[in-house]
């Protein structure tokens, strides 16, 4: 059985991470939920952060639900990307989203991220 950790190394962790993919002129995916920025990083592996302020939603619990629903995503593709940077923004009205929408708008944006980042 095929395992699919999400270790420390699968996240953009400092402001300097963040900061070299905003930096890099970034490809921009957007669905009404979200926007990711991806741009190539030096490493063997894909990572992601997160971005998702207190006006787009406005509780915690909300906030780290979507970014729960996202790592797990994440997780389970990492495989198909490499050496990628996502930065997972959120916009207004993503608290409002269902865990399935948000899968099902994932599942699309993912597709465009692998054919646009294809080695």
């Amino acid at each position: 059985m095929k395992t699919f950790p999400f270790k420390r190394e699968s996240r953009l962790l400092t402001p300097a991470d963040f900061q070299s993919v905003f930096d890099a002129r970034p490809k921009k995916f957007s669905c009404r939920y979200y926007t990711i920025l991806a741009a190539k990083n030096s490493f063997a592996n894909a990572r992601i952060g997160f971005t998702i302020s207190k006006k787009k939603a406005k509780f915690a619990t909300e906030r780290n639900q979507v970014k729960r629903v996202v790592r797990e995503y994440f997780r389970l593709n990492q495989h198909n990307l490499n050496n990628v940077d996502l930065v997972f923004i959120g916009k207004q009205g993503i608290a409002n989203a269902t865990n399935a929408e948000l899968r099902h708008e994932l599942n699309y944006t993912w597709k465009k991220i692998q054919r646009q980042f294809k080695n």
